[in-house]
């Protein structure tokens, strides 16, 4: 212990000595420090300070998600047989998204519908492909209808056998039954086919 004891002076003594050597300097530094805030202005010494920092940007909440687009689009109210002849009474309404509606070629109004015939079975309930109805055969392969012929105030009427089915517009060919002759003719609305040539 007797020999850390110099040691420890030594240190002790050459501490005092660096304070005493500073410590004017620091006297002097503090008395002009309130002079120098005196005579500077008020705005440069507020502004001297730190500034509070400011908030975090606040991220927004996120957005609720919004239900899709709905689109109303005519449905089978009742089941419908393949073959069967669709009216209005067998149609309903029913909301589906409007993705649906692009996604598959389904009927859109009742009007794409109304007079034609199912193809397939349609469920009730169901929105109805528009590949799933077919124009209703107003001429049937086989069945007897009437073929007429004008011309130039020419009207002549004759009974024909169609040798094909057809719809509303379609081109059919036929057979005369009182001269065996096939003519072709054009589907009319009331189920007669208006023949191109006698």
């Amino acid at each position: 212990m007797n020999r850390l004891l110099p040691g420890g002076v030594r240190a002790l003594a050459l501490s005092c000595a660096v304070l005493s050597a500073t410590l004017p300097a620091l006297e002097q530094a503090l008395a002009q420090a309130p002079a120098t805030a005196r005579q500077r202005p008020i705005a440069d010494t507020v502004s001297g300070l730190d500034a509070p920092s400011a908030p975090a940007p606040v991220s927004p909440a996120p957005a609720a998600v919004a239900a899709p687009e709905q689109i109303s689009l005519p449905v089978a109210a009742t089941n419908i047989a393949p073959g069967e002849t669709i009216t209005a009474a067998m149609l309903g309404e029913r909301a589906f998204p409007v993705s649906m509606a692009h996604q598959y070629p389904l009927a859109v109004n009742p009007g794409q519908l109304v007079g034609k015939v199912a193809r397939r079975p349609l469920a009730a309930g169901n929105a109805i492909p528009v590949a799933a109805v077919a124009e209703a055969q107003l001429v049937t392969r086989g069945v007897a209808t009437e073929l007429r012929f004008e011309q130039d105030g020419l009207s002549i009427r004759a009974i024909g056998v169609p040798l094909e089915s057809g719809a509303l517009g379609a081109m059919v060919k036929l057979k005369n039954a009182d001269s065996g002759k096939v003519v072709a003719g054009i589907v009319q609305a009331d189920g007669s086919v208006k023949v191109t040539a006698p």
